[in-house]
């Protein structure tokens, strides 16, 4: 069994849409565990506020297989995969970690460059697994979270 865990995000019809990604998470894997939801600015774009927060979740299923189920959870709630990167989005998942995995392929980069990145991922995972030390360098959560920049962080938290 692997421990993976996924960032969910959504711009448009946020509540309905993050609510609606945890219900089919859930579904489809059964227990999964949730960090605090945060509102928070639009990166690399003018738009509305994002609501993000992170799963984790317990699994056997492989890396392929996680993919598709997020991109077909995705697609079940509008996302098309024709806009810009940064632009609006009804939900996005992206696969985070999956155990002590270390890849980078045109596909996917495991763990995700977004974790050290962007304070919107980084404090739900760390709200999640504080003393979780990444695998590519040996990084732990509580530590990258605590020398982040505070004055990037833009995140308040919401309840749905």
């Amino acid at each position: 069994m692997a421990v993976i865990y996924i960032s969910i995000g959504s711009n448009i019809e946020r509540e309905e849409h993050v609510r609606g990604a945890l219900t089919d998470l859930r579904r489809h894997y059964g227990k999964i565990d949730a960090s605090p939801v945060y509102e928070n600015p639009a990166e690399g774009f003018a738009g509305d506020a994002f609501y993000n927060l992170v799963a984790r979740v317990v699994t056997a299923e492989d890396i392929a297989t996680i993919t598709r189920v997020l991109g077909d959870i995705e697609q079940a709630h509008g996302r098309t995969r024709d806009t810009p990167r940064f632009s609006a989005r009804t939900l996005d998942l992206d696969l985070l970690l999956y155990d002590d995995v270390v890849m980078n392929t045109p596909a996917l980069t495991l763990p995700r460059k977004e974790i050290r990145k962007y304070a919107f991922v980084l404090k739900p995972l760390y709200d999640l697994a504080p003393d979780l030390i990444l695998p590519d360098h040996g990084d732990a959560l509580h530590a990258l979270w605590h020398n982040f920049p505070k004055a990037q962080v833009q995140l308040e938290p919401v309840e749905i």
